[in-house]
């Protein structure tokens, strides 16, 4: 199967700056179509093998100053609350394209915030990223891509809808991760009761009651039964009546007859205050039961959070907090108030390399159920290279990363870009170096497609190989410069950063 479809007739061409590049990739292509360009690595995940859900990462790994990677099956994991079975998103069918037309040796994984959409509305560059990358391109192929964001709150097809909206195309669930997607894996785990903290109104509890969870408490209700939990916030009407009665359950006849077996925040809390307050009151608590305090403070039950963002883009010029902020204020708060105790807290999402396992075997099942791309007989490998276009360096870029490192130069290669339209602030310098600076996601979309292809006509006119990981040898860089400039910007793309 070809890698890269030579150009169909009636495409629209996209304008390039430079008309000697545009004649030189008119004789590359016509020297293409003689060529039938197969994989020349295995793959290194088998496409019929079980999704596997993310390994969690503990508070101490993800405070460490070591950027190495987390939560992997290998690494920082908790044994006694990590998931203890395959997780299987639900896929709807799609209308398969042909795959004679598609990539089949490189996709994109996207962010959603900061990168696609900014305050609820899409950066103006996606939009046209999405139409390039469903084949109004000049080269005339389609680009598998998936969605892969910490933000939650919301079930997944309520996301997709929203997403979909936004971008004018159909997204899919079978394309599209949560930060708390991997938490209905916790469902048979916890058959009692458990706190769900965060998001609008009821939508979280709707959504952990439709992952399985079958005793879902919140916040509201505990302050329905008592409201001086916490003094200074009172429930409006809509949330009073939204709120259960916890008192009137049968053999109930105080809050402390209810035992809390674990808490999730599912998304960003909308009052801190009180959301802290009874997370604390939980976590000091005698084995999770409500209205209790432990002697020893290490009886409370396991906290989980979706994500570890600390900040994130929101429609304010300047970045907001997330609830990465939240987690590092409960674990400090507990210690200070139970004289110096530890609290350990875990979280799923970015950076987390289990969440990025997870996603290539989410992609890996997209790209055969929606492009018909299956991996030969005996290979391990369905793509050569996954482009993860982030706004997040302590999340995006330092995941993709450490998914790069430990899928090691025999497998998917891992490439980390950063766009200046979300939290990175341009003119600083990131602490976890991307392997490419954008100014946006169209930007990105380009540069990953216009890499792959100038691999494939480095290999096309018989040039010294692609290597174990397909990059070019960092000095050769004369086939580089012979590309041109497209679009003002000198092609980077091929030169190899290892």
């Amino acid at each position: 199967m070809s890698s890269l479809a030579p150009q169909r007739p009636g495409m629209p061409a996209r304008q390039i700056s430079a008309s000697s590049f545009a004649e030189e990739f008119t004789a590359a292509r016509n020297r293409l179509k003689k060529l039938d360009f197969e994989h020349e690595h295995e793959q290194d995940h088998d496409d019929e093998s079980p999704m596997a859900s993310p390994a969690l990462s503990s508070s101490d790994s993800l405070t460490s100053e070591e950027p190495s990677p987390l939560g992997s099956e290998d690494g920082d994991s908790m044994d006694d609350a990590s998931p203890a079975t395959p997780i299987t998103p639900f896929t709807p069918m799609a209308d398969q394209d042909s795959n004679d037309d598609v990539a089949d040796n490189f996709a994109f994984a996207f962010d959603i915030d900061g990168v696609l959409v900014r305050g609820g509305k899409p950066i103006p560059e996606a939009i046209e990223a999405m139409k390039v990358l469903n084949g109004e391109n000049e080269y005339g192929i389609k680009v598998p891509y998936i969605f892969l964001t910490n933000g939650g709150g919301k079930s997944e097809s309520e996301r997709c809808a929203d997403l979909s909206q936004q971008l004018e195309l159909e997204v899919s669930e079978g394309q599209f991760i949560c930060g708390h997607t991997p938490m209905r894996e916790l469902s048979s785990r916890y058959s009692g009761s458990v706190l769900v903290v965060g998001g609008e109104g009821e939508k979280c509890r709707q959504v952990a009651e439709t992952y399985g969870f079958r005793d879902v408490i919140t916040p509201g209700d505990i302050l329905k039964a008592n409201a001086s939990t916490a003094p200074f916030r009172k429930l409006t009407p809509a949330e009073l009546s939204a709120s259960r009665d916890l008192l009137s359950r049968p053999g109930v006849g105080k809050l402390s007859d209810i035992v809390i077996e674990a808490v999730f925040v599912f998304a960003d809390s909308r009052d801190w205050a009180s959301d802290l307050q009874i997370i604390l009151d939980i976590a000091q608590s005698k084995g999770g039961r409500l209205e209790t305090r432990s002697e020893t403070f290490d009886e409370g039950p396991p906290i989980f959070f979706s994500h570890n963002d600390v900040l994130w883009s929101a429609a304010h010029e300047h970045v907001r907090l997330g609830m990465g902020a939240l987690r590092k204020i409960v674990e400090t708060v507990f210690e200070e108030t139970t004289g110096g105790k530890k609290l350990t807290t875990y979280a799923f999402g970015k950076p987390q390399v289990g969440t990025f396992e997870f996603a290539e075997r989410l992609l890996q099942k997209w790209r055969a159920e929606k492009h018909g791309l299956v991996a030969g007989r005996g290979e391990k490998r369905g793509v050569g290279t996954v482009y993860f276009v982030g706004d997040t360096p302590e999340s995006d870029i330092r995941g993709t990363n450490a998914m790069d490192e430990k899928s090691g130069r025999e497998g998917t290669e891992w490439y980390s870009i950063l766009v200046k339209t979300g939290v990175y602030q341009e003119g600083t310098e990131p602490r976890f170096k991307p392997r490419k600076l954008v100014g946006n996601v169209l930007d990105a979309v380009n540069h990953g497609i216009r890499r792959e292809m100038a691999r494939k006509m480095k290999t096309s006119s018989g040039g010294q190989g692609q290597g174990q990981r397909g990059l070019w040898p960092l000095g050769d860089v004369t086939g580089l410069k012979k590309m041109g400039e497209v679009e003002g910007r000198m092609q980077e793309c091929v030169i190899s950063e290892h």
